[in-house]
């Protein structure tokens, strides 16, 4: 019998006055945050929320996100966080699918209305019994009528709790998936799950308990953050610096600031930075206090790894895995030199192989294949769809959906998702390989490739392109260069340039909204 608030609880016990989380001014102790989360799950029991019980979240990364993130786990039930860009349709749907009993929601700024769009969401579930609007002053009332405040529930209520223990399979968290191929499917992850893999992070990033500094600029809602920042730092009596929105300025300054030790991003981000290193920033200092670096989420730019260590000094390690692999699966060998653009080898207690799409294992080295996992970090399933939950699991193995090789180290590299593989002529063309050789053109920031439809080639290769500030370089240069750079069938025919490109709230290309 266990908890995953456990990590909160062993902490608080250990270094109470330890910072736990910072926010601008605010700063709470271990202690503190132990109390308030106590505070919580007294609150769901008096509202007769217990075990099992599904309880929703929308919160951007402030205080009050683990807070309540914990306070739900203390009462036995199991937390649905949701994404803080969802509309009111959205949320009603995120709620009726995790048949959701009670509902916390961040207020939000003009900017980002998410209580509001939380109580109309809301006001669409009849099941959802119970909204809990968060403020940023708990003293206030609440802004929409009829809503209850965090503050005013929580008047009263003990700061004491004795947290329900459950068994390591049951469910502690439901994530949902970015529904990129249809509605969005609720992972249901167990207690084991999440803690193994937080325990296994700490391990492959040798963190000692009470010395590492975090600066959280994932979003909590989402498995990257919440396992290698929150419940891996919280496990560590780390000191989370927390950062709303990702603003590449305000990160470098807190950086600086806060003398960080541990930085987890993914690849947008680290482009972010080094973008944001003006002459006013001490980079020096941002160099000696950095202990540990990681991304994941996606490939990494190998010219994106260059440019950081030689800016900062850092070392890049590269991890991988999915909300359904809680999330780690693969990780760089802290103990080993890193290979740029390989995702690591297998994690403690995890297995990976390369399938094809009948399942069959893929053998020898450099061959392409659907990466399948096998372990401790793999779903229960998803949420009351056992036939959605049939078709990626067997016999154990998780199959992916993205494309990858081993070389003959047993270290894995990622080619592609396999549903963002272009076919042009009957070739396969990988957008990752592109955008690599993209991106070591002088003039170029940023890439993305998608395919596009072509009458007689079936697809062709479209490139989205960010130039370098002041480059000039046109789509007639960029096509010739990447002809002589590439075979004819994979260089881009279609060079657009922008100034931006859309991202998942992740901070993921989002490349379905390209066309």
């Amino acid at each position: 019998m266990l908890n995953l608030s456990v990590f909160l609880e062993d902490s608080a016990r250990h270094y109470p006055e330890r910072e736990a989380v910072v926010l601008g001014a605010q700063r709470l102790t271990y202690a503190q945050v132990n109390a308030a989360a106590n505070q919580v799950a007294n609150l769901l029991r008096a509202r007769g929320i217990g075990p099992g019980d599904k309880v929703a979240l929308s919160c951007p990364n402030l205080p009050y996100f683990p807070v309540v993130y914990y306070g739900i786990l203390k009462a036995g039930a199991v937390v649905v966080p949701l994404n803080v860009l969802l509309k009111g349709r959205e949320i009603a749907y995120h709620l009726a699918d995790s048949q959701a009993k009670a509902y916390f929601c961040f207020q939000g700024s003009p900017e980002l209305p998410m209580g509001a769009e939380g109580h109309t969401g809301f006001g669409q579930t009849p099941g959802c019994e119970h909204f809990f609007l968060i403020t940023a002053d708990p003293a206030a009332a609440s802004p929409i009528e009829g809503a209850e405040t965090l503050g005013q529930a929580l008047a009263g209520q003990s700061p004491v709790f004795e947290t329900v223990l459950a068994a390591e399979t049951d469910p502690a968290v439901i994530l949902y998936t970015s529904g990129t191929t249809g509605q969005a499917k609720g992972a249901e992850l167990s207690h084991s799950n999440l803690i193994l893999n937080a325990l296994t992070c700490n391990r492959l990033f040798q963190s000692k308990p009470g010395q590492d500094t975090h600066l959280l600029v994932l979003p909590l809602f989402h498995s990257f953050g919440s396992t290698v920042n929150m419940n891996a730092g919280f496990a560590s009596a780390s000191t989370l610096v927390l950062l709303p929105r990702f603003e590449p300025a305000a990160a470098v300054k807190l950086l600086e600031q806060e003398s960080v030790t541990f930085f987890a991003g993914v690849p947008t981000m680290y482009w972010g930075l080094l973008n944001a290193l003006t002459d006013d920033v001490d980079v020096d200092k941002i160099a000696r206090t950095m202990r540990r670096t990681v991304s994941g989420g996606s490939s990494l730019p190998l010219e994106i790894i260059k440019e950081v260590r030689s800016r900062l000094g850092w070392t890049i390690l590269e991890g991988y895995g999915l909300s359904e692999t809680s999330p780690v699966a693969t990780f760089s060998d802290p103990d080993s030199e890193p290979r740029p653009g390989s995702i690591g080898v297998p994690i403690w207690g995890v297995e990976v192989k390369l399938i094809d799409e009948s399942w069959n294992t893929v053998e020898g080295s450099e061959e392409i294949g659907e990466i399948a996992i096998r372990g401790h970090c793999i779903m229960r399933g998803y949420y009351n769809r056992p036939e959605a939950t049939a078709e990626v699991i067997n016999n154990g193995w998780f199959r992916t959906g993205d494309l990858g090789k081993r070389d003959k180290d047993g270290w894995y590299y990622i080619v592609d998702r396999a549903k963002d593989m272009i076919i042009r002529g009957g070739f396969n063309v990988y957008p990752r390989e592109i955008e690599e050789v993209l991106m070591t053109h002088e003039a170029v920031s940023l890439a993305a490739v998608i395919g596009v439809p072509h009458p007689t080639h079936g697809e062709e290769v479209k490139a989205y392109v960010i130039r370098k500030e002041g480059a000039t370089v046109t789509e007639e240069e960029l096509i010739a260069w990447g002809k002589e750079q590439m075979a004819g069938y994979k260089y881009p025919r279609l060079v657009t340039f922008v100034d931006s490109l859309p991202m998942t709230a992740t901070g993921k290309l989002l490349k379905r909204a390209l066309t």
